[in-house]
């Protein structure tokens, strides 16, 4: 059998995506005084990423045999899903975006949806389980309290984060289950979508770098220059390193 080469987005659902984003463009006339707007797309570089499996070694009634790695997800034009873009020297301001205070993941046939999320510090993450079998709530990290919690079906945890950090969220249960939680000391973050593209609205004028990180990939940087009212285009290349 031909191996797959690249994961690509659901082309239904990148329908539904561009539509989505077709409407944050027409928002972007209504950023307030004195502040721009900063719209974008990662795109990967380099060779084409063969499609990693994942072998199921444990319940298999809900999991299947074998799993897509949602390590690196590319559309068809190698957008990049799922990199967290930044200002991250940017403090708030009186007119920045607050960024939800709390925002949920879900475990869905045994894969964390979405497998990366962001909250600002004191934030929580509801974690749900709408399979039908128990799951594990493990948590990798420095700054918050690090946790490690049985979870059955149908019940939801709530976990605070209180410290700027990006914490991975395994389950031991299903190893090959992982997600990412940013927890952001400033509301100037966002993550890609299906497509790669990335919006953040409300940045004050001036010239600010931009941060991208991406769970393989790693960190990489690019200056931009925000006019006030304006809006400035970026598209930003990853590839391994």
């Amino acid at each position: 059998m031909r191996p797959r080469r690249i994961l690509w987005a659901n082309r239904t659902r990148a329908r539904l995506v561009v539509g989505t984003w077709v409407a944050m463009w027409w928002f972007v006339g209504a950023a307030a005084a004195g502040a721009g707007t900063i719209r974008g797309t990662v795109r990967f570089t380099g060779p084409v990423v063969e499609m990693r499996k994942v072998s199921v070694t444990a319940d298999q009634y809900v999991c299947g045999k074998e799993k897509d790695s949602d390590e690196l997800v590319l559309s068809p034009d190698r957008g990049i899903r799922n990199v967290v873009v930044s200002l991250p020297a940017l403090p708030a301001t009186g007119t920045a975006e607050r960024l939800p205070a709390t925002v949920q993941i879900d475990q869905q046939q045994c894969a964390f949806a979405p497998r990366v999320v962001v909250v600002p510090v004191g934030g929580t993450v509801e974690f749900l389980n709408n399979d039908r079998l128990l799951h594990n709530l493990h948590s990798f990290g420095i700054e918050n309290r690090t946790f490690n919690r049985a979870q059955p079906k149908g019940r939801t945890i709530p976990v605070e984060f209180n410290k700027k950090e990006i914490v991975r969220v395994d389950c031991d249960l299903h190893p090959w289950m992982r997600a990412w939680v940013v927890v952001a000391d400033t509301p100037f973050y966002t993550v890609t979508n299906q497509l790669g593209e990335f919006l953040i609205n409300r940045v004050p004028p001036g010239q600010h770098v931009l941060q991208f990180w991406q769970e393989l990939l790693g960190t990489t940087t690019k200056n931009v220059s925000v006019a006030d009212q304006g809006v400035t285009t970026v598209v930003v290349e990853m590839s391994r390193r």
